[in-house]
């Protein structure tokens, strides 16, 4: 599970893989959907495609624009990432909600 977590167990790259399950594949569109610094972004989907997850593909030469595409290691992650969504519909934003103003202001 650590090895896993080194690979995918940061916020933005599970936003951007969640966004390529979705079908998203540019940079700019899935910066949209993720909220995620531009700096930040690149930085994991250049380590998701180092450790495999995620491929590159060039879709206009001029000027040059790639895309990203789920290899077969990241659709297999997608079971996992649907089901940590559904965990945190159900239990992590009902608890942020239940706790309240935050009393240290």
């Amino acid at each position: 599970m650590a090895d896993a977590l080194t690979l995918v167990g940061d916020r933005w790259a599970l936003l951007a893989l969640r966004e390529l399950g979705f079908g998203v594949t540019r940079f700019t569109d899935i910066q949209g959907f993720t909220g995620a610094p531009r700096a930040s972004l690149a930085a994991r989907l250049r380590d998701l495609e180092a450790s495999g997850l995620v491929e590159r593909r060039r879709y206009s030469e001029h000027p040059p624009r790639d895309e990203y595409l789920l290899t077969r290691a990241g659709q297999d992650l997608m079971p996992v990432i649907g089901a940590l969504r559904e965990w945190g519909e159900r239990y992590a934003t009902p608890l942020v909600r239940d706790h309240g103003p935050d009393p240290s202001g």
